[in-house]
């Protein structure tokens, strides 16, 4: 008791182990600046007197984001974008997809995505890989989309060597056993079976509308492997394909977060003369067929009254995807119809925030905010090396269908009416802004600098980029969209379609002046 009281009685003096400070009373003191002795009174804001100016590295302000290319003996192109930090992004993009199956069985590239990291020539497993990669504090990934194939790992750049000789064996030496064969087999199923009957049907509308739009050719072919092609694709048909679209030519090995010089030597010491597992012969079979875009319907009747069970079920819905053909992303106006895509915007009715979520774009002010029944109306852009196509996804109960396409046709034809100057710049800060956002992450800025020198050889940069975003005027989004609605156009309905309109009244609605619907007159309600 004597020791606590002795402690309380220190701690109020301020005294002895606690120090020689004492509680004041009165105007508070103010004590100076604590900058070191020699130099009493200067703020830590002011240099100090006599001491050197410091000089600092300095980086040139393009060479920051210059993207270096360099080729090899053999094809194969390198590009590397700096990025400083403890880790890298390092993958191998192949000019490789779902549009190259012409003349295969649909669905080689989605089996190749599943099979993508599993046994090697020099790994036994995918978890042998795995562990290669937990050294480095790495991950994998692979993508496939209808053009582009893309591997991928983010690891300690320390690590590079190992990440690129991984990658190397992946791409080219994979054993493709008859065991991993047959399990990719049950996934690609699986996910087929769960594509069916997930509520977000936008994946199933998206290839939907490319098959309507792209009739049997080329981005139109089935992104996803049809179920009667499941059980006939093997290590035979796959090494074929491979043979003719995995060569060194169609390949770009990126990186970001590393020493461009290292990178090719890595390149040069793994990708270089070597013999994939399918043998060297000669690619002889190449597809280079252009896009051809035709047009047209693609319909899937369906019972959507049980989609999403539970206390709180969404209510039975008809999907309606109304697309028109756009530009490459090689085309100059691939910008004004960028613009556009973002200045249509739009959501779901039930989202939530501001402006920089889209609540001031036309699909929200126009469509949205005025018909309270409508579910969802999104704007989609989707570009290609030699085509696009710009759509529109609408959802409502199934009796209102037809007064759905009609909103729809009516927001396409004032696609070609005159642009507002304000909601104009609001779209491009808004597209701006994402561009910059985006390219804030490492794996996106990989996709990115891929992406582009697979198609170009070089990189636009972002600051170049903006500056054509910002040139955008409003002759040339209203330009764009006269040329667009001169097309046919792409039409996709999933649901309930009772209350559909034709194929014909929905193309005889965009050709016309305020995008109404002909009258139809039925001779017994």
């Amino acid at each position: 008791m004597a020791a606590v009281v002795l402690a309380a009685t220190r701690l109020l003096r301020g005294s002895g182990s606690w120090g020689c400070s004492r509680l004041r009373f009165g105007p508070p003191a103010y004590r100076r600046f604590s900058s070191g002795g020699a130099y009493p009174n200067i703020p830590l804001s002011s240099p100090l007197p006599g001491v050197p100016k410091p000089v600092f590295a300095t980086v040139d302000g393009q060479e920051k984001f210059e993207t270096k290319v360099t080729t090899l003996d053999n094809g194969l192109r390198v590009a590397s974008q700096n990025k400083f930090g403890q880790f890298c992004t390092v993958g191998i993009l192949i000019n490789s997809g779902s549009r190259y199956e012409a003349k295969y069985l649909s669905g080689i590239a989605h089996f190749l995505e599943k099979l993508a990291f599993s046994s090697t020539a020099r790994f036994d497993s995918k978890d042998e890989i795995l562990l290669t990669l937990e050294k480095h504090g790495g991950i994998c990934d692979c993508q496939t989309s209808r053009d582009t194939t893309m591997y991928a790992v983010s690891a300690d750049s320390k690590g590079l060597d190992t990440v690129v000789a991984l990658l190397a064996d992946v791409v080219l030496q994979p054993r493709l056993t008859d065991e991993e064969v047959e399990m990719t087999r049950m996934a690609v199923q699986f996910e087929l079976e769960d594509l069916n009957l997930r509520p977000d049907p936008e994946p199933l509308l998206t290839e939907m509308i490319h098959e309507a739009a792209y009739r049997e050719n080329t981005v139109g072919l089935h992104r996803f492997c049809p179920t009667e092609n499941v059980a006939k694709i093997n290590r035979e048909v796959l090494h074929s394909y491979l043979r003719n679209y995995y060569t060194p030519d169609r390949m770009v090995l990126a990186g970001v977060g590393v020493e461009h010089e290292h990178l090719v030597d890595c390149a040069r010491k793994y990708l270089l003369g070597v013999q994939p597992a399918w043998g060297s012969a000669e690619a002889v079979d190449i597809d280079r067929s252009v896009a051809q875009y035709t047009g047209g319907i693609a319909k899937l009747e369906r019972d959507m009254s049980n989609v999403s069970l539970g206390p709180t079920p969404i209510p039975e819905l008809t999907h309606i995807m109304v697309g028109l053909e756009s530009c490459s992303f090689l085309e100059e106006d691939f910008i004004p119809f960028a613009v556009l895509n973002m200045m249509m915007g739009g959501g779901g009715s039930f989202s939530a925030g501001g402006p920089g979520k889209g609540m001031f774009s036309r699909l929200y002010l126009n469509v949205l905010n005025r018909h309270h029944w409508m579910y969802n109306a999104t704007s989609y852009h989707h570009s290609y090396e030699d085509t696009g196509l710009l759509c529109i996804h609408a959802s409502a109960d199934p009796r209102q269908v037809r007064e759905m396409v009609e909103i729809i046709t009516k927001e396409f034809i004032l696609m070609g009416g005159t642009v507002d100057t304000v909601e104009l710049e609001r779209a491009k800060t808004q597209l701006t802004s994402m561009l910059m956002m985006n390219l804030e992450s490492r794996p996106v800025i990989f996709e990115d600098v891929g992406r582009q020198v697979l198609a170009t050889r070089s990189r636009k940069l972002p600051h170049e980029l903006c500056t054509l975003i910002r040139n955008v005027k409003p002759e040339d989004v209203k330009r764009v969209a006269s040329k667009m609605l001169r097309g046919k156009p792409a039409v996709a309905a999933l649901g309930d379609l009772t209350d559909l309109p034709t194929y014909e009244h929905i193309q005889t609605a965009l050709s016309s002046k305020d995008g109404r619907l002909p009258r139809t007159y039925r001779l017994f309600r």
